[in-house]
């Protein structure tokens, strides 16, 4: 196995990072290798990329995937500075189900909560309340073991446990946030272990230790100063462990096998302790003033008086009394009450389970009180003498429980955890980790019943055993000696606190070498053995934290949301992977179902919230942060996980709902395929284009890039994924979330008629095109450019798309740029069914237009109401509820100037002599291009109203083509008073229709306006033969440039209609040069025009 392989089993990339690979494919093999078998040719070229099956089968017989684990990291070289064809040897795995996976689970399930609170549990939650606890959390770790158990069988699992497993189930996002989580669990458990056993010393073995006091102080006091002895001691403790993690972790394993006897040999005096009572219970008496408990230090005999030759009054008297007198005043309470001595261990077959059955949940500062012992009290007087009584310590409740309990069922993926040193880990890892819960959740429920059959109420009930001489609860059961147990559970929760602290760096080592999570890939690095020393720094001080808590039960439901979250996950991790049929899906463990992983996965969500609501939202949000960072900022990672088949899934369903039909007018938005081109380098030659889109879309809705390549596919495949790369590129830094598509085709004017056609999938289809104007045209060489342009126009028209030209595209504003004042100016030539008040709507919403005002102008006739037309948009923009500001303005209708008559006799005149010449099209364009550098076209438009005449509704689709004629020419008539969109002209008559070029009948109805608007003196004869179509269009053209720059002019954006271009081809030259007329000294011009539907309402 080369260096190359440690970790994940893949290559080494330059930054270190491990990545993914595979002994399967692409792998590093000799050359020569693929040819030995001359019988082979045939498939030589395919043996450059594919392995033959013997190489195969022979590198999979010596492929291992397996880490240095923690035993080889003491002898291990520096791995970073061994070249990678170094061939490093490592030591065969020979671990087994019992010494790999099932020892190492029972040790780390059973621990610190079993010795110390256990007991207590079962005390204050009732035998009944207990058992339930126990069987839920048994069951929640149970169904995550079966969970767990078919992801590990479902292939090779390197060390890294649950991090490894749900990162390559669930995806990088996933496996960082719990894997972090699974690492904050950890490192808690082991800040936990260490107040566990500073609790087990400073309590049980010499409480004299305690650097602060606790003689003479009571309540509040007394708690303080135990606090601070934890926080003292414990800061020492674990300082001392990081040590000695830090200098070996070899004696950490040596001395695995004691702290694993230790926790074996506890349990095993328990058991025999309870069978003892049954034959001899053990003497541990506890003394009750009425059915008070008493604390053990407060009296040395159990009693008021000693009857001896004389009454002696004891020690409880004074407890209760002024002075030794028996004529004292005393305690009323005292007074009142019986002392009476009672068996703490009547034993199993006392019949005390009956008493032990049901809660008794008290607050904090209340009496352990017997029930069934008779007290006589009055109920107004205050309690006195506290200090002399056991009393609770903490406010207990169900869920309290539930969350101090949970920690004692954790651990269970240690076995896991050492997959790289199991024998046959896909075996052991089930069967091991199950049998080891099996194991411990019969222990923990048989304790459950045992604890309540053997031992009185009020010493269950009593934490720290105040009651019972300060013996350890569960130790006064134990046989032979209480000490059993107490140093028992001293070694073991040192034991477990080291294995924290050994195992905590390593899984931070692991999710920092993954680099899923850029800020932590500090952590990955250590000593030259590969000991990682920043994670174990790290450690420490989150491990502080914990001590600085200082209370058991404080940091226990601490850890128990982190672990809850992991095997949550675990369990969703298997119940996706099965429920979506992923086909590597193939565990060999079979004894798992879906459902008895989502119940798990529930199990772990109602645990979590049982136990802390607050804590469950604190650790679900550092979770979700951890997410979006590594979403947002790690690095990008494909492992085959799961959440891509679920949103493959989710994706196929949606389109499938697309298909069902068009939006709703309410719901529409521009579904944008931006039309971009290409130099030789593939690098895009206007990116502007895209900082408009996402000005435009601000992330919502569909966004398609696409671009053509020339050539054939199977020669420039290349260039295409070149292309396809840099459009990647450009998206992600403009910001633009959508799609990129790149065709190849014979010519760049099929490959974009290609796009426009195929661009999307389903229902999910662009509804608008962008495309940027062709701002050479007039130049020779961009001849062909500019006819592409007027295609795709006359596509999207066909094809019912709506259609957005930004003109002078590199003077639009990049995404970085804040625009402080300024007006957007839509300019309302005709209606195209609500575009031009929705685009400017949409680009306000981004930060670049956000301060700029909207203006919208419409154009009155001679005929109109200018007045009531402005009332009527007022009310119309109101209704839309877009806020603008209206202006009507009044258009002449002046006499034709003798400059429109000269600039289309040039450009017609120019077309005739190149026709007589019959130049060949390059001498062609040159000549055209003398000519037209002057020349200037008017502005039409094809486009349908909302608002018509009844002939119109009764043609709609000869309305849709006629309006174009002449709806620039006289957009507004006496016809329109009532609303500014209505687009009928009265020398348009409702039946005609027209080209650019040919416009026979619309000339003769145009015929009297014109004769009205000849100077007839001064007319030239050269102008009698002028197409007057193109004399009117150029007059409307130079007439509308002259308003809208006059209005327009310190716009930031003006939106204007885009007129549709010529039936014919004859007229595209005259097409563009009528818009260069239109859009002549404006800045930033968007032309804009609609698909032939309505985009905008005035309804809810």
């Amino acid at each position: 196995m080369t260096d190359s392989e440690e970790g994940e089993g893949g290559s080494i990339s330059q930054d270190g990072i491990p990545k993914e690979s595979s002994p399967f494919i692409n792998n590093d093999m000799e050359k020569s290798q693929h040819y030995d078998g001359k019988n082979m040719a045939l498939f030589e070229e395919e043996m450059d990329t594919s392995p033959m099956v013997s190489s195969l089968l022979s590198s999979l017989a010596n492929y291992s995937n397996l880490p240095t684990g923690s035993k080889e990291h003491e002898e291990a070289e520096n791995n970073e500075e061994v070249s990678r064809s170094t061939i490093k040897h490592v030591k065969a795995p020979q671990l087994g189900t019992l010494m790999g996976v099932y020892l190492p689970c029972i040790q780390n399930i059973f621990g610190v909560i079993l010795f110390l609170r256990m007991t207590w549990m079962v005390g204050i939650g009732g035998v009944l309340g207990a058992f339930i606890i126990v069987f839920m959390c048994c069951s929640t770790t149970m169904l995550t073991a079966i969970s767990m158990s078919a992801i590990a069988t479902n292939g090779v699992v390197p060390a890294g446990g649950s991090y490894y497993m749900i990162s390559r189930s669930l995806g990088p996002e996933f496996g960082g946030a719990v894997g972090i989580c699974f690492y904050l669990g950890t490192t808690f458990a082991g800040a936990m272990y260490i107040l566990g056993c500073i609790e087990i010393l400073l309590i049980y073995i010499v409480p004299q230790a305690a650097i602060f006091k606790l003689e003479g102080l009571e309540g509040a006091e007394a708690e303080a100063a135990l606090l601070n002895n934890m926080r003292v001691y414990g800061t020492i403790v674990l300082s001392f462990m990081a040590l000695v993690v830090f200098v070996g972790v070899k004696y950490v394993n040596k001395l695995a096998l004691v702290f694993l006897a230790c926790v074996i040999l506890s349990i095993l005096a328990v058991y025999a302790g309870v069978i003892n009572t049954a034959i001899e219970p053990p003497l541990f008496p506890v003394c009750l003033l009425g059915n008070r408990t008493l604390l053990s230090k407060s009296y040395d005999v159990c009693a008021k008086v000693i009857e001896d030759n004389e009454t002696i009054t004891t020690k409880l008297w004074l407890s209760f009394c002024d002075s030794d007198a028996l004529n004292a005043t005393c305690d009323e309470y005292f007074t009142n009450n019986n002392v009476t001595e009672i068996q703490g261990i009547p034993g199993v077959t006392s019949g005390i389970l009956s008493e032990n059955l049901f809660s008794k949940y008290l607050d904090k500062g209340m009496m352990l009180e017997k029930e069934g012992v008779l007290s006589e009290q009055d109920p107004d007087s205050p309690a006195t003498s506290s200090g002399r009584y056991v009393l609770a310590d903490i406010s207990s409740f169900f869920t309290l429980l539930v969350g101090i309990y949970f920690p004692s069922v954790t651990g269970i993926m240690a076995g896991s955890n050492r997959s790289g040193d199991l024998k046959d880990a896909q075996k052991s890892i089930p069967i091991g980790t199950i049998a080891a819960i099996t194991t411990t959740s019969i222990v923990y429920m048989s304790a459950v019943v045992l604890f309540g059959a053997c031992i009185e109420g009020v010493v269950l009930r009593d934490k720290f055993g105040e009651g019972v001489n300060g013996n350890l609860v569960i130790g006064t059961l134990a046989w032979p000696s209480p000490w059993v147990i107490v140093f028992g559970s001293f070694f073991s929760t040192c034991g477990a606190g080291l294995q924290s602290l050994t195992g905590a760096p390593r899984l931070l080592q692991a999710i920092s070498r993954d680099g899923i999570i850029p800020f932590l890939r500090v952590f990955g690095h250590g000593k030259a053995n590969g000991e990682p020393t920043w994670a174990l720094l790290l450690t420490a001080c989150i491990c502080e934290i914990g001590i600085l808590i200082a209370s058991l039960d404080a940091v226990a439901p601490i850890l128990s949301m982190f672990f809850l979250m992991c095997y949550m996950f675990v369990n969703l991790a298997c119940a996706l992977q099965t429920l979506l049929r992923t086909p590597n899906w193939r565990p060999r463990f079979k004894f798992y179902h879906w459902a008895l992983s989502f119940l798990g996965m529930s199990l772990c969500l109602s645990l979590m919230f049982m136990c802390s609501w607050y804590y469950a939202i604190v650790a679900m949000g550092i979770a979700t942060c951890i997410y979006k960072y590594i979403e947002f900022c790690g690095a990008e990672k494909e492992w085959g996980d799961g959440i891509r088949g679920i949103s493959l899934s989710a994706a196929r369903f949606a389109l499938m709902r697309l298909e069902e039909g068009p939006p709703h007018t309410k719901n529409w938005r521009p579904q944008l395929l931006v039309l971009v081109s290409v130099d030789s380098e593939q690098n895009v030659e206007q990116p502007r284009l895209l900082s408009l889109t996402n000005q435009l879309k601000a992330g919502k809705g569909l966004t398609i890039v696409g671009t053509s390549v020339q050539g054939t596919f199977l020669d420039n495949y290349t260039e295409a994924q070149r292309a396809e790369q840099a459009l990647q590129r450009l998206m992600e830094t403009e910001k633009v979330k959508g799609f990129s598509q790149v065709v190849i085709s014979s010519s760049l004017r099929e490959g974009t008629s290609h796009l426009v056609q195929v661009g999307g999938l389903g229902g999910l289809k662009h509804n608008a095109v962008m495309v940027s104007w062709p701002h050479n045209w007039k130049q020779p060489q961009y001849n062909q450019q500019f006819r592409n342009f007027i295609e795709v126009v006359r596509e999207t028209t066909v094809a019912s798309l709506a259609l957005l030209v930004p003109k002078n595209i590199s003077s639009y504003p990049s995404n970085g740029e804040r625009f402080t004042e300024g007006h957007i100016d839509v300019w309302w030539i005709v209606h195209d069914g609500g575009m031009l008040m929705l685009l400017p709507f949409l680009l306000r919403q981004h930060k670049v237009w956000r301060k700029c005002k909207m203006r919208i102008f419409t154009v009155a006739q001679m005929d109109d109401n200018s007045i009531q037309m402005k009332k009527d948009l007022i009310m119309f923009l109101y209704h839309l509820r877009i806020d603008a500001m209206v202006e009507v303005v009044e258009m002449l209708d002046n006499d034709i100037s003798a400059y429109t008559y000269e600039k289309t006799l040039l450009m017609e005149q120019r077309s005739e002599i190149l026709k007589q010449m019959q130049l060949s099209k390059t001498e062609k364009e040159r000549e055209i291009q003398s000519i037209t550098d002057s020349s200037r076209g008017s502005i039409r438009r094809k486009g349908k109203t909302a608002f018509h005449s009844q002939r119109s509704t009764d043609e709609p689709t000869t309305v849709i083509e006629k309006p174009e004629e002449e709806s620039s020419t006289m957009p507004h008539t006496k016809n329109s008073t009532k609303t500014p969109t209505s687009l009928t002209s009265p020398s348009s008559p409702a039946g005609d229709t027209g080209t650019w070029t040919d416009g026979k009948a619309l000339g003769r109805s145009l015929s009297q306006a014109i004769e009205g608007g000849k100077d007839h003196f001064n007319m030239k004869p050269e102008w009698e033969n002028l197409n007057q179509i193109d004399v009117r269009r150029m007059h409307t053209a130079l007439r509308l440039n002259e308003v809208i720059s006059k209005k327009s002019k310190e716009a930031k954006l003006v939106l204007l209609n885009m007129p549709g271009p010529p039936q014919n081809r004859v007229g595209d030259e005259n097409y563009m040069e009528f818009l260069e007329v239109l859009t002549e000294g404006l800045n930033r011009v968007l032309l804009v025009r609609g698909g032939g539907r309505e985009v905008i309402t005035i309804y809810s």
